[in-house]
């Protein structure tokens, strides 16, 4: 009898061990699965489709075809002021900073911009900058996380190549390229003025 009850919970610890075992292959083949699907490389579908999100956070569409009569003479308005120099508050051909370059232009609208860079970007419908066109008004962070600098869009050439209109704090009123590394990197925002529609 005893060694029946031994052959018993013999019998019992070898199929608690068979069963804990085939669990710990089990496991152990789960996971060597999972680390074989985590570095399984992408497929061509899903790297293209990664890399294209990645890539319209910074891009631009094709460069459009038709601008508006409103906004050729918005453009028209801010580059006659092309060469005016940078003066902090200023509002006049004296000086101007970059709120000032945009509340003048579209002064000539009818339009009354607020005075500071911050307002203005809240002021028409924001825009994601793939669908950045000519007209629209670009913002940027220069010194930390407020939007503090501003300008129109005066031509967009291409994906690497937008041109704005600003108030350059050494240069004055000048048109500079929003792509370069150094405006990418501050860009905040855009909008798009309403009659540019």
């Amino acid at each position: 009898m005893l060694n029946s009850k031994k052959l018993i919970k013999l019998l019992c610890l070898i199929s608690i061990w068979s069963s804990v075992s085939s669990c710990e292959v089990l496991r152990s083949k789960s996971k060597a699965e999972e680390l074989a699907a985590k570095n399984k490389p992408k497929s061509t579908y899903e790297r293209k489709t990664s890399e294209k999100r990645i890539a319209e956070k910074h891009t631009v569409r094709k460069p459009e075809v038709y601008v508006s009569a409103n906004t050729r003479n918005l453009i028209k308005i801010a580059r006659s002021y092309t060469g005016v120099p940078y003066r902090i508050g200023g509002n006049d051909e004296r000086g101007l900073d970059c709120s000032g370059l945009l509340c003048n232009t579209f002064k000539e609208f009818g339009i009354q911009l607020p005075r500071v860079s911050w307002q203005q970007s809240e002021f028409f419908p924001a825009i994601d900058i793939p669908n950045i066109r000519t007209g629209d008004l670009v913002f940027f962070s220069v010194n930390g996380k407020i939007v503090n600098h501003a300008g129109i869009v005066t031509e967009v050439r291409g994906e690497d190549e937008v041109i704005f209109i600003h108030a350059s704090t050494s240069k004055g009123v000048i048109e500079d390229n929003m792509m370069t590394n150094y405006w990418k990197a501050r860009f905040a925002s855009a909008c798009r003025p309403d009659f540019a529609k």
